[in-house]
């Protein structure tokens, strides 16, 4: 018997007790596939590695926890620097938070104190996509534009502005979006915006979505000429996920802030940082030279000790460049698997980060009927094959469809991938063939 209140009272919530590398075991002693790293994407360097717990080990018996308001410690230093070296020129300052929440929140913050100390306090507003997961705080589920997510809690959230997102079904080429964050800017008046907020490649909101290169160019001519600042959540994708050590990398403009958290930590410890140009820290240095809002264990020298070594273990065994170059190919594999399958529209992917998006077989265009519940039908499937997915249902705002997200761990050994694209494509068919059964009838009727 359970106590712990579950995030979906209807759901049976398997008991998982154990995981090996890529597998994980549940209280009966049933093995399943972490097609999902973990589940939500996190454990990217597999389960069960004794390298990470013991670098956690260390730590814990030298020194688990100072706070750093008023102390820092080694491995928050050198944690800092590893991290500067790897990002883009330009970010030379990290804040270090405790997930990926408040490391979008964090981001937030640090926008506003630095038009604060720039002697520009009017800007306080947000501009994001309105298709977008960026957390479940107050902040950062205002970032999203999407009513069922932010019902019943509107009330304390901040009114911030919000574009579409340029889906190959609304807007291809990512004019309409640039039109709609004009209307954005306008409505909310330009001097008073703080901040464009987005994921560079999407995760489970719109998985493997990233806006075409003229979006991304009207962006930035945007921010020239207007003032606000580019932060990207990069929870998902930051630390190797897309081939990249940031999928900044591979967009055509250089953010201001960088938020990232699930890769770093990969599962064995809550951390997550905020990376910053050097113009917010200058601006801060110049202006109010404080910045004391933070958590308890923000950079504390346990997390910090697991995410140093987890930058090791990428850099020594080249998961990085493993995943660069095997992505396409894993994507490819599963195109190839799925084709021919009646709801499969596109199968898009960086890296790890994969999707598949669905479609009514009737037309092979519009949105599946919600009450079919296509995508979470997917996934119990799936789990009864052995196979650990994340799918995502249609959403109330009528941009988002029935979808699945394929994010494995980044040391899935070749048999294994084979593995999983074989159970989800079964998993699949199977529930094509169902929702294919389930049209007919209701169309004799």
């Amino acid at each position: 018997m359970t106590h712990v209140l579950p995030l979906e009272l209807d759901r049976h919530y398997p008991v998982i007790v154990k995981g090996d590398g890529v597998w994980v075991e549940d209280a009966d002693g049933r093995r399943y596939l972490d097609a999902m790293s973990g589940g939500s994407m996190a454990a990217t360097l597999g389960h069960g590695r004794r390298d990470l717990v013991a670098a956690a080990r260390a730590q814990a018996e030298k020194l688990a926890y100072v706070h750093n308001e008023r102390l820092t410690n080694p491995a928050q230093e050198r944690l800092a620097h590893e991290l500067v070296s790897l990002a883009s020129d330009g970010f030379t300052r990290v804040r270090f938070v405790t997930g990926g929440a408040e490391a979008n929140e964090m981001a937030i913050q640090l926008a506003r104190r630095y038009h604060v100390d720039r002697g520009e306090a009017q800007r306080w507003q947000v501009i994001s996509p309105a298709q977008a997961y960026h957390g479940p705080t107050m902040a950062t589920l205002a970032l999203t534009g999407r009513p069922g997510l932010q019902r019943p809690f509107q009330p304390y959230m901040p009114s911030h502005g919000h574009i579409p997102p340029s889906t190959w079904r609304f807007d291809p080429t990512g004019q309409q979006a640039l039109e709609a964050l004009d209307r954005a800017l306008e409505a909310a008046g330009p001097q008073t915006v703080s901040l464009y907020f987005c994921e560079p490649i999407s995760a489970a909101a719109l998985p493997a979505y990233t806006p075409p290169a003229h979006f991304w160019q009207g962006l930035a001519e945007r921010r020239e000429r207007h003032g606000f600042l580019i932060a990207f959540d990069e929870i998902v994708t930051g630390m190797g996920r897309t081939g990249h050590w940031f999928a900044a990398e591979s967009i055509p403009l250089v953010p201001d802030l960088i938020a990232i958290a699930k890769g770093l930590g990969a599962g064995y410890a809550a951390i997550g940082a905020v990376l910053c140009r050097k113009q917010i820290y200058d601006a801060i240095a110049s202006g109010s030279r404080r910045f004391t809002l933070g958590h308890t264990w923000d950079g504390a020298p346990l997390p910090c000790a697991v995410g140093l070594a987890v930058i090791d273990v990428l850099r020594k065994e080249g998961w990085v460049d493993h995943v660069r170059e095997r992505g396409p190919r894993l994507r490819d594999q599963l195109a190839e698997a799925l084709q021919g399958i009646s709801l499969v529209k596109e199968v898009r992917g960086h890296g790890y980060l994969i999707g598949i998006e669905y479609v009514d077989p009737r037309d092979a265009v519009s949105f599946l009927p919600p009450d079919l519940r296509t995508a979470g039908r997917i996934d119990v499937v799936a789990f009864e094959r052995g196979l650990v997915t994340l799918s995502t249902m249609p959403t109330r705002d009528g941009f988002a469809g029935d979808q699945t997200l394929f994010a494995p761990p980044f040391t899935s050994t070749e048999n294994e991938l084979d593995e999983m694209v074989e159970r989800f494509t079964g998993a699949v068919r199977q529930v094509a063939n169902e929702v294919e059964a389930r049209l007919a009838a209701a169309a004799v009727s």
